[in-house]
């Protein structure tokens, strides 16, 4: 008897390993309250509460925190290349990061329709 080949078999070992290396790699809790104060040289362009002031600034309130720190870390890494954002990024520390991602995600934001 002749065995076959099941494809799922090789696809979940490698699912697993993909869900168990993204956890391992998953954001650190950020402290929010330190996140505010390392936040002051972000108000020029993303506003005091993460709400842009700049047209071409995007928002950074209520942005997942995975989303911040996967982003200011390819900034810091060159990944990822902007003219300014390069440079504020680059002398940031991971903990800085996570900081920094746990202060903008932390608040609220609010969307309602258009009448």
């Amino acid at each position: 008897m002749s065995q076959s080949f099941d494809w799922r078999t090789p696809f979940w070992g490698f699912a697993s390993g993909l869900v168990m290396a993204l956890a391992s790699s998953a954001v650190q809790a950020g402290d929010a309250k330190v996140g505010q104060a390392l936040a002051a040289p972000c108000a020029l362009c993303h506003g005091v509460n993460g709400i842009s002031t700049l047209a071409e600034a995007p928002n950074l309130a209520g942005q997942p925190e995975i989303y911040l720190v996967e982003q200011l870390r390819n900034y810091r890494s060159g990944k990822r290349s902007h003219d300014v954002m390069s440079v504020m990024a680059k002398p940031l520390s991971d903990a800085d990061i996570d900081n920094l991602a746990a202060w903008f995600g932390s608040f609220q934001i609010q969307v309602t329709r258009p009448n």
